[in-house]
């Protein structure tokens, strides 16, 4: 049996914020799938953002990662992530570092308090 990771979901509290947001730090438009889903297609792996009252659906128990549950996005141009990351109305973005494992990359959390950490593609560590 064959398998890979396809999709992430990322909640939101506002769908047309996450768009505006993940659209300029991505650089890329992504699509509308639902009324409360944007989708993102970051090298086969679709980032959902899914605001769950925007597609009729109920949250009754809340939805929130642990602080250091990041989600890791690869980019080409680092220094350019990370200005668009602080001009764009994060929570917090962080200086630019490189790990003991050696990537170099910057964690932040968005608009939304969701913690994602942008990564120098030439530096990311898959194992072995």
């Amino acid at each position: 049996m064959n398998s890979r990771l396809y999709r992430i979901i990322l909640p939101v509290t506002d769908i047309e914020k996450a768009e505006t947001f993940y659209s300029n730090v991505l650089q890329k438009s992504g699509e509308r799938v639902s009324p409360g889903r944007h989708y993102f297609n970051l090298g086969g792996v679709i980032l959902a953002c899914y605001d769950p009252k925007a597609d009729g659906d109920e949250n009754t128990t809340g939805w929130s990662f642990h602080e250091n549950q990041y989600i890791y996005i690869a980019v080409n141009n680092l220094e350019e992530a990370s200005e668009k990351v602080k001009d764009s109305g994060c929570k917090y973005a962080g200086e630019i570092e490189e790990m003991p494992w050696g990537e170099t990359l910057f964690y932040a959390n968005d608009p939304f308090g969701n913690p994602i950490c942008f990564v120098d593609e030439r530096t990311i560590f898959v194992g072995e």
